[in-house]
């Protein structure tokens, strides 16, 4: 039975815990800064930060708690993450609301469903449990946090995490990287798989976001030294992001970081506010790809345009060039990997391997919505 309410804001603000001490710094003159994200909001009693989902009241800083906004056991190449679990199901959960207003958001109906009346996204009311039971009657290894930025909700997904992990799960992130160091060693000892879109490589490209690039880049960099298993995304965005300098950056920061992080480079299609927008071609994703092997990335994967880029989905071996994992889009063809080594040469593959994965893609590698919770009805 759906439960009636005057505005989403008024919903979303009854669905709400103290913040987690790590996340929240008090403040002179009865402020808190919220360390979530990286805007890190001095927020004022009666206030709330960027994000618009975390609130001083009372002298304490509240945070979302208790709901999804979308829930989903899905492929966990659809993430994307390729080094962990390939053929696996993940349990993907998100809430509402996030810290940067993308144009071209592909999950605007939960992002900002806060910021704009079109989105129509209402939260359904869950426990933690209920979400690690939904991920075990489903078979699923992985639980993710996703579908808005998971930041500004992670002290929610923590709680998910710690039952999660207590029933043998591995739990990711896939996020923004506009984080804190603070945050990021908060989930460190519940995350162990991060995926972060790097939207573009210019200050720039990141303003007309409400983010900056030097705090994206500073959050790759603390992922690494944490020991977070990392995959990167670039949405390559037809005269926003498709330029092969802005590319060559971008290729060149991660492979100095790690020549052994994964770069997908994915196809746009218009969606949200960039309607105007063609859809991105194969021949870009082929400039990118050769980009980023140039630039010494070992592991370079293109994403949304299935079968039309050859082999450039798959994982083949850096050292005797075999195939070890075939895909095509979110499907696992074929899984050879034993473990963390190349079958036939032995050369470590980097990433985190199953002794014994399925072969190949048991759902055929298409998401299956999940019913669960007491959602609320306009």
């Amino acid at each position: 039975m759906g439960n009636s309410f005057t505005t989403l804001d008024d919903i979303l603000r009854g669905l709400t815990a103290e913040s987690a001490p790590e996340l929240a710094r008090p403040l002179d003159g009865g402020k808190v800064q919220c360390l979530a994200c990286g805007h890190r909001c001095r927020i004022g009693e009666g206030h709330s930060g960027v994000c618009r989902v975390r609130f001083v009241e009372g002298g304490t800083l509240r945070r979302p708690r208790g709901y999804v906004g979308a829930v989903a056991c899905d492929p966990i190449e659809k993430k994307p993450f390729f080094h962990a679990f390939p053929g696996r199901d993940a349990l993907t959960f998100g809430m509402l609301g996030c810290d940067l207003h993308c144009p071209f958001c592909q999950n605007w109906q939960t992002s900002q469903a806060i910021r704009d009346v079109g989105a129509e996204s209402l939260p359904a009311r869950v426990s933690a449990e209920e979400l690690v039971e939904a991920a075990q009657a489903e078979g699923a290894a992985v639980m993710v946090s996703s579908y808005n930025e998971p930041l500004i909700t992670a002290d929610w997904a923590a709680e998910v995490f710690r039952a999660a992990r207590a029933r043998g799960l591995v739990c990711g992130f896939v996020s923004n990287g506009n984080a804190t160091l603070e945050v990021l060693e908060y989930l460190r000892p519940l995350v162990d798989i991060y995926k972060v879109d790097l939207k573009c490589m210019t200050e720039r490209g990141y303003q007309m976001l409400g983010g900056k690039l030097s705090t994206v880049l500073d959050t790759l960099r603390w992922l690494k030294k944490l020991g977070f298993w990392l995959e990167v995304v670039t949405l390559v965005i037809p005269g926003y992001n498709d330029d092969p300098g802005q590319l060559r950056d971008a290729a060149r920061f991660l492979a100095d970081l790690d020549h052994d992080i994964p770069w997908h480079v994915t196809a746009f299609h218009p969606d949200y506010k960039m309607q105007e927008r063609g859809r991105t071609e194969a021949a870009s994703l082929l400039t990118a790809y050769d980009i980023g092997r140039e630039a010494g990335l070992r592991f370079v994967y293109t994403g949304n345009l299935p079968g039309q880029t050859g082999d450039r989905e798959s994982t083949f071996c850096p050292g005797c060039g075999g195939l070890l994992v075939k895909r095509r889009g979110f499907q696992v063809l074929e899984n050879k990997m034993q473990g963390d080594a190349c079958p036939s040469c032995r050369a470590r593959i980097p990433g985190v391997w199953e002794k014994d994965p399925p072969r190949f893609s048991r759902g055929g590698g298409f998401p299956k919505p999940i019913r669960i919770g007491r959602r609320f009805t306009s």
